[in-house]
């Protein structure tokens, strides 16, 4: 109980500083003199603290945004090639089947014809 007795004055303000603090007026925070006050002087550090933690913050907002920016252009960018690559594989798979390959021969004139039997196997050995 004695260690909070000792702890409770530090917060309690003298009757200086309460009719410090009633008597700042408009004139005082525009030309400076508040700054110049003993009470305010002692509590500097600690505004410049948070005046630190608040421009962390709105850079640390910035810079999610411009990631978010990023990421939604990275995600159209995938979606089209994507698309590409289906279209591209079903182009492929058409250009491959057995019919389109033989019209292509023919349209060429390359003189290959299908095989009308199948393939033998031919066993050697060494």
């Amino acid at each position: 109980m004695k260690w909070r007795m000792n702890k409770i004055p530090d917060f309690i303000l003298s009757k200086e500083d309460v009719d410090e603090l009633k008597n700042i007026s408009l004139r005082d925070v525009i030309n400076g003199r508040l700054f110049t006050r003993s009470l305010i002087a002692n509590q500097l550090p600690f505004a410049l603290f948070l005046a630190f933690f608040a421009f962390m913050y709105i850079g640390n907002h910035y810079r999610m945004e411009e990631q978010m920016r990023e990421i939604a252009v990275l995600n159209r960018e995938l979606k089209s090639l994507r698309y590409e690559a289906i279209t591209t594989s079903s182009e492929l798979m058409f250009m491959s089947k057995q019919s389109e390959v033989l019209k292509k021969i023919r349209n060429k004139n390359l003189k290959l014809e299908e095989l009308r039997e199948p393939p033998r196997h031919l066993k050697v050995k060494y």
